[in-house]
């Protein structure tokens, strides 16, 4: 016999010998009726509640208890981080301003001279204190001349005079549109975003400010807004990690649990191969069921028994009696057969004629 079978069978009568509610599994039935049939005694199934808990047999043991796992902060408890928000205002919500033509709008010379001293006027009351009647210049400015980068940055900077952040943002957008080399616009924009607490913006467009043209008034904000950004990046990366890692542990305990269901399955293939392997019917052994029958693990712990099991024939003989058990008058010469017929019967309390 093949001695992996044998090791096998080993394994099966030791499962069950630890734990017999598996004798009650719906897959067991033929087991079950087979060990009956040879009087065996079989324990009552255990009482479970309407839902399997502990130690039920329709799935694996229960695990050892784990330490829990440290919590994973929610999207929300990422924003919580302190940085400093002093000079943060509440964002400006005015419909947008005038943009002038289409940029594909012809300007003559005259117009151009026109812009020019619009822009001059509206300097000139920037200088004053007068942010409205820079704004309104700046506007016409602006409707003369809508391809003029300039005029936009210069508009942007009476807005954020006006603290109202979004509307120079949308100014600084269309320049940095017509002349993305210009360092104004930059400049202003990034103003905008440290106003409103946009600190990753604020920063980098002040950078690039710096280094189209290097200004000392963006250099001094950069050096302010530059410590919050630098917070608020190694703030995500951290939970980017958090979550990385907590992916992982995830994609595991899904590797664990497929591998223990597969395991859990493969044993019940097992066990349902070796009922029909080595238990074909209620007769298996010898001159059928006989009373007092204590245990199939005894049985199968004797060396003698397990050695007559290696040899071919002796397993060819015993499926041939266990098919039908007057076949046994055919084995009645060949003493290897009936030293093992004669050891079941003693065994079981039969007789082992026919």
């Amino acid at each position: 016999m093949d001695p992996r079978k044998v090791a096998e069978l080993k394994s099966f009568v030791k499962l069950c010998e630890s734990n017999p509610a598996m004798l009650h599994l719906p897959e067991m039935d033929f087991f079950r009726t087979w060990l009956l049939g040879m009087g065996a005694d079989i324990p009552p199934p255990p009482k479970v509640a309407e839902s399997c808990q502990g130690d039920c047999p329709c799935g694996p043991q229960p695990a050892a208890s784990s330490p829990p796992e440290p919590p994973v902060p929610s999207e929300s408890e990422e924003s919580e981080i302190e940085i400093d928000r002093d000079g943060v205002i509440e964002p400006d919500d005015d419909e947008p301003q005038e943009m002038g033509p289409s940029e594909n709008t012809v300007v003559t010379d005259e117009m151009m001279d026109q812009a020019n001293e619009k822009k001059m006027e509206a300097i000139n009351a920037l200088g004053e204190g007068e942010l409205q009647k820079a704004l309104d210049l700046f506007t016409e400015a602006i409707k003369l001349n809508p391809c003029l980068a300039i005029l936009y940055a210069k508009r942007a900077s009476v807005y954020i005079r006006m603290q109202k952040p979004n509307a120079a943002i949308r100014d600084c957008d269309r320049a940095i549109s017509i002349n993305p080399d210009s360092a104004q616009p930059y400049k202003w924009r990034g103003k905008a975003h440290r106003l409103l607490g946009h600190w990753e913006e604020a920063a980098k467009d002040l950078a690039t400010a710096c280094k189209l043209d290097y200004d000392e008034d963006a250099s001094a904000l950069l050096k302010e807004v530059q410590p919050k950004a630098n917070k608020i990046v190694e703030h995500r990366r951290k939970y980017e990690r958090k979550r990385e890692e907590k992916e992982i542990r995830e994609k595991q305990e899904r590797i664990k649990k497929a591998r223990e269901e597969h395991a859990r399955a493969q044993r019940e293939e097992e066990a349902r191969a070796f009922g029909h392997d080595y238990f074909p019917g209620p007769a298996g052994f010898p001159s059928g069921a006989a009373p007092g029958m204590s245990g199939l693990g005894e049985l199968l712990k004797d060396p003698e028994l397990l050695n007559a099991m290696k040899d071919p024939e002796v397993m060819a003989a015993f499926q041939d009696v266990a098919q039908n058990p007057a076949n046994i008058s055919k084995y009645q010469n060949n003493p290897k057969i009936m030293t093992l017929v004669n050891k079941l019967s003693n065994k079981f309390g039969a007789s082992a004629q026919p």
